[in-house]
């Protein structure tokens, strides 16, 4: 393999095809020197120094070389652990620009770049650990390559859906886990990119009514020595390898001589084919930290290429890392390579992978300007400004695990946040504690007190109740403590403090008064988190009883324990069409999702007060009944006259007017509906005692119906009291009348 560098350009960074050969460049502002290392179909490496040094960026033109080329970098310059410096010349460095990766770390290979390992029989030796001195092995055949790609991809005009926040329902998805075991997917291609976009898994998305999945992280990954010592692999792949490069796990294919980078192509295929049935595309993104770890971990990229640029370092011992994220390093987001190279490949995603926004995982780790979380920071100043990223959708988890992370209501305006409030009141409130009751009415509303004072809006808040880590929905009321032997830490993983309750026995069951209790409270759960105010989003699997059996921990269970079941009993099919039922109603009715917050007060002309909050007495609660609630019991009237909301064509958005009772108490309740003045007849639409939704019985004002323990119900308001407003002609109704 024989080449020579022409000077090339500096810019753009990575691996750049131009039809007749490919432009290489990487960034080092502390190396000495940096060699291109070529690989071809035997893994024989041919190695090529740069010789061109342009504003810390070494740069070099290969003619010939053609799309599917493997590659590396090696990196020359001192090895100084104490102060941060790192090179290591042996050690075969992944561009952190690559487009595709391919091969997985070996840690039978010397991947480490000092003698020894963290544990002994590690990377080939039983050398005793001496991190004051770098290891001479080469690491190459346990290093995944680098591979070139062509970016060219027929789009056939490809779209972004554009789902406004107000019509939006998340749902939180494993690419793999999702139609891994479908029985109409084709088996060559469950678990994959294109089993995804298959055709029942779409149609499943549709019948359900969700128009944005938000895919667990898709960037090349790598498991991390401690979980390949157990013999286990990073299944979610929250251990970023490689930014700009879709993870290969999830290809249909594996490369051969003739064919590589299928992620890249199937990928695009997957995010064109969702975009075709209106479903948004945002991603979980992993830019707090990297899969190399903390000092003890493998040199693979960053660490190798410049460790003192790009990982946050201790300011006494430049030798360790300041971790705010729990997985050994944190991205140093004071220093613009690191900067540029998260915007770079945010920038990537949205123009040329086409995704539709992103979800940024512990989020406050990338907003730390000095030790603190700050708001005004670099990182969120150049995404606020940015033409292409201002526009996307953006969610933070508003928390880290560094002192002062918790940043839930802080983050700015662009921005969404998962609700880790609304998590912890909603599962509170239904396990009947009465404190919660003044809270939940935050929550039930958007969170205004969160969310309302930065000139944000009710979908600043994204509304959960479970999420990939933690119980799912069925286990969260199946069991009290978590069971996660089979992770390998013998059940210490895990968060203990779940806010669940297993309805009186441990697990599974026979009985049928537990499973009728469970059910009911999983719809519970499903109701409030559909009507609250906010942008719900719905955990892939809970929307027909997935359980993973007690695991709150399942990172490492790539198999049933992860995996969708789709082979559905008869319960489990009763709760998919309810969970489908329930977000059509909410889909009908925008009294649900409004734009703006609720003010308590009449809005223009209409005739009730946008909310009321009653008491079971069926008078409106006062400051005492929230303050000293006597049960988790909860009454709000949502007026549908009283939206402050116009249509696209400028026309006011009218709809019913509902009155949620809400009893997360382990007692039954009489509830005296209110007076005739908010409403003289009403119709049950919801009773979470039934399996389905209502359109049965009418209950005139002032009549008590009793909610049984730990059940919710929501009736109409179907006629209003003498001299009430009603839609004329002049206006139009948001949804017909039911």
């Amino acid at each position: 393999m024989g080449f020579t560098l022409r000077p090339g350009r500096h810019a753009p960074l990575g691996a750049t095809f131009d039809g007749e050969g490919v432009n290489f460049a990487v960034f080092s502002e502390n190396a000495t020197g940096m060699d291109l290392c070529l690989f071809d179909e035997q893994g024989n490496e041919t190695r090529i120094p740069f010789r061109e040094r342009t504003m810390n960026v070494w740069h070099g033109y290969a003619h010939g070389v053609r799309p599917g080329q493997r590659y590396g970098f090696r990196a020359y310059g001192p090895w100084q652990p104490k102060q941060g410096l790192r090179f290591n010349p042996s050690k075969l460095l992944v561009d952190p620009y690559a487009r595709a990766i391919e091969g997985r770390v070996d840690y039978g290979a010397p991947v480490f770049g000092f003698v020894g390992a963290p544990v002994r029989g590690l990377a080939g030796t039983g050398a005793a650990l001496d991190e004051k001195t770098a290891d001479p092995r080469d690491s190459a055949r346990g290093v995944p390559k680098s591979v070139v790609v062509d970016d060219a991809f027929d789009w056939e005009g490809d779209k972004p859906p554009q789902v406004s926040w107000a019509d939006t329902v998340l749902y939180e998805a494993h690419v793999k886990s999702i139609s891994a075991q479908h029985p109409d997917v084709p088996p060559e291609l469950r678990g994959t990119y294109l089993g995804l976009a298959s055709e029942p898994i779409i149609a499943h998305l549709k019948k359900l009514g969700i128009t944005t999945v938000e895919l667990m992280p898709i960037h090349e990954h790598m498991d991390e020595w401690s979980v390949a010592v157990r013999g286990m692999e990073n299944f979610w792949g929250y251990s970023t390898l490689g930014f700009f490069a879709p993870d290969q796990r999830f290809a249909t294919k594996r490369p051969d001589r003739h064919h590589h980078s299928h992620q890249v192509v199937e990928f695009k295929q997957m995010v064109k084919a969702l975009h075709r049935a209106g479903i948004e595309v945002v991603l979980d993104v992993v830019y707090n930290h990297t899969g190399e770890g903390d000092q003890l971990g493998p040199t693979l990229s960053l660490r190798g290429l410049d460790n003192a640029v790009y990982y946050r370092l201790n300011a006494t011992d430049r030798s360790l890392y300041d971790d705010y994220t729990g997985c050994g390093n944190s991205l140093n987001m004071l220093h613009p390579q690191t900067i540029k190279l998260v915007m770079d490949s945010l920038r990537y995603w949205v123009t040329t992978m086409h995704v539709d926004g992103f979800r940024f995982d512990l989020a406050s780790t990338l907003a730390r300007e000095t030790s603190a979380v700050d708001k005004m920071s670099a990182f969120f100043d150049i995404i606020h400004q940015d033409p292409i990223l201002s526009n996307v959708k953006l969610i933070a988890e508003p928390w880290d695990l560094g002192q002062g992370g918790y940043q839930v209501g802080n983050f700015p305006i662009l921005w969404t946040e998962w609700n880790g409030r609304y998590r912890d009141t909603v599962r509170r409130f239904w396990l009947g504690q009465a404190g919660t009751t003044g809270d939940m009415g935050f929550r039930l509303t958007g969170s205004s007190d969160l969310y309302e004072d930065d000139g944000r809006h009710p979908h600043a808040s994204i509304n959960f109740v479970t999420a990939h880590d933690g119980f799912t929905l069925r286990d969260l009321v199946s069991y009290d403590k978590k069971h996660n032997i089979a992770n390998g830490e013998d059940n210490r993983d895990g968060w203990d403090d779940n806010s669940s309750w297993n309805c009186g026995v441990e697990g599974e069951t026979s009985s049928e008064a537990i499973n009728d209790l469970r059910a009911r409270q999983h719809r519970n759960f499903l109701v409030t988190l559909m009507l609250s105010q906010g942008v719900p989003m719905l955990t892939s699997g809970d929307e027909m009883g997935k359980t993973q059996r007690g695991n709150n921990n399942a990172f490492v269970q790539d198999n049933p324990v992860s995996w969708l079941d789709w082979d559905l009993d008869e319960r489990r099919q009763r709760l998919l069409s309810f969970t489908r039922e329930l977000i059509a109603f909410r889909r009908r009715h925008p009294v649900f999702r409004r734009n703006r917050f609720l003010k308590g007060e009449r809005v223009g002309n209409s005739e009730l007060k946008d909310i009321a909050w009653f008491s079971p007495s069926g008078r409106e609660m006062t400051t005492a009944d929230w303050q000293k609630p006597k049960a988790a019991t909860i009454g709000l009237l949502l007026s549908g006259d009283a939206l402050d909301w116009t249509d696209d064509m400028g026309h006011p958005v009218l709809d019913d007017s509902f009155l949620v009772l809400l009893n997360g108490s382990r007692t039954d309740v009489s509830f005296v509906l209110p007076n005739a003045e908010w409403g003289s007849r009403w119709a049950m639409r919801i009773d979470t005692q039934r399996e389905a939704m209502c359109t049965d019985g009418e209950l005139e004002a002032g009549a008590t119906v009793t909610l049984v323990a730990c059940s919710a119900m929501v009736l109409k308001r179907v006629r209003p009291s003498r001299g009430s407003w009603r839609p004329s002609s002049k206006t139009r109704a948001a949804t017909p009348i039911e």
